[in-house]
């Protein structure tokens, strides 16, 4: 057995601009390399399936990565769900500056794009992968596309046309989406001396399934004397890439882009409400796009709570809170940590007299679309099974995470939705705030 070299193949490359992102020996070059890397480090095992899959294929063939069947390496990819937990404990990576250049979840997304260029992107994600299109039909029939999604009926026949796992649960549908909710209340008037000049960057499912924390977004960054303005958006795009539908992510890429540059380039700064799309606008956007209006927007990109806790250091966060949500179980999301921003949320909502966080470090296994497909929907909640039960110990009064996606996971585990941290923060400034009725399925902690 010859031996593999650690160090980076003449296939590297992350980059879906570059010609030989595209390469199939490439790639196969480069999934031979970083797997035995993996399998002598090990440090990944507990993360997610792909690592213990991946271990075993290569104990069974005596420990060499090079004699693992186009099969066996295809199922390691599969089982990546995009968490990016990997990337944050490697010792290997670019971000690091190591010589191995070492990034599993990019290298699993090439695989996938490079899939669906080959033999092209199916159906499920299509559809999938174009939250914007969902979106904007459930919306029109709500009540109607609500009951579908939670008829047993209706479930068994999806899971048969469209591989979407019958028992998973689905994001409701609201006919007054967040635009439309805008549309009805007009923003504040900017402050003669806003403390940050923001646009928020909503996401697609704050818009038609869970308005909510826009409402909430736009409280408290009024409350925070902040100018906002709620541009023109789409899709961030991360859920085509997930689907290995580059073209298709870069066109939702390119009208971000061109709908929320003239702001940049003006001196506001870009709050996304969604960790992913924060994620995705910030790493993603200059590969897909390799511009510099792409890296320009990039560089605007903040994250909520990150932009409100730049006031705080600034002196100009306001911490008139008035009611208190007492104890909070915190979820962790992944695509938070992996920015490397801090938990700004947890330290913002530790802010307010009374309140006591627990955060739960776990990933919920959900990750974009992967935790609905039939294939994968058992293992989604056997691997979020440490976040449920963190969740479910803390014996919170309320359960909090940014990530939607992850509420939606931790309510089909624990029966229990958590709001959005902004929530908590917007109630927190009410002397009544958490005597009105929160999510109906937080009910049961209150």
């Amino acid at each position: 057995m010859d031996r593999i070299k650690a160090q980076p193949t003449q296939g590297l490359s992350y980059n879906p601009s570059e010609p030989k992102y595209w390469d199939p020996e490439g790639l196969k070059q480069e999934l031979t390399r970083v797997f035995d890397v993996c399998q002598s480090c090990r440090l990944c095992f507990n993360l997610c399936p792909s690592f213990p899959t991946l271990f075993a294929a290569i104990e069974a063939h005596d420990g060499n990565a090079a004699a693992l069947s186009a099969a066996e390496q295809q199922q390691v990819v599969d089982l990546c769900y995009g968490c990016k937990l990997c990337e944050i404990k490697c010792p290997y990576t670019p971000r690091d500056g190591h010589e191995f250049q070492l990034d599993f979840p990019r290298l699993m997304q090439r695989a996938k794009a490079l899939g669906a260029r080959q033999h092209g992107v199916g159906l499920r994600n299509k559809l999938l992968g174009d939250p914007d299109k969902l979106g904007k039909l459930g919306s029109l029939t709500p009540s109607m596309a609500n009951w579908a999604n939670n008829s047993p009926f209706h479930r068994i026949v999806m899971e048969k046309l469209l591989g979407i796992h019958r028992d998973k649960k689905l994001p409701d549908f609201h006919g007054e989406t967040f635009e439309r909710w805008l549309s009805n209340h007009p923003l504040p008037a900017p402050p003669a001396e806003p403390a940050a000049k923001v646009a928020l960057f909503h996401t697609c499912f704050i818009n038609f399934n869970d308005p909510a924390p826009g409402r909430a977004a736009v409280a408290v960054l009024s409350k925070n004397q902040c100018a906002i303005r709620c541009p023109r958006q789409n899709c961030c795009g991360m859920p085509a890439l997930d689907g290995g539908d580059v073209e298709f992510a870069r066109k939702q890429a390119q009208s971000n882009i061109d709908n929320l540059l003239p702001l940049v380039k003006e001196g506001w700064q870009v709050a996304v409400i969604n960790p992913t799309c924060s994620l995705m606008m910030r790493q993603e956007y200059p590969r897909l796009i390799d511009h510099d209006d792409a890296r320009a927007l990039a560089a605007a990109v903040v994250d909520t709570h990150e932009l409100l806790y730049q006031l705080r250091r600034n002196e100009r966060f306001n911490r008139d809170f008035r009611s208190t949500p007492g104890a909070v179980a915190y979820h962790i999301p992944c695509h938070l940590k992996a920015q490397h921003i801090g938990l700004r949320a947890r330290d913002l909502m530790r802010l307010i007299p009374g309140a006591e966080i627990t955060s739960v470090d776990a990933c919920c296994a959900h990750d974009g679309t992967w935790a609905m497909k039939k294939e994968f929907f058992a293992l989604s909640m056997k691997w979020g099974e440490k976040a449920f039960t963190g969740m479910r110990d803390a014996q919170a009064r309320l359960m909090a995470t940014d990530c939607p996606l992850a509420a939606l996971q931790i309510e089909q585990a624990t029966g229990i939705h958590p709001i959005h941290p902004l929530e908590v923060l917007a109630r927190a400034y009410d002397p009544k705030g958490f005597e009105q009725p929160l999510h109906p399925a937080q009910a049961k902690l209150t």
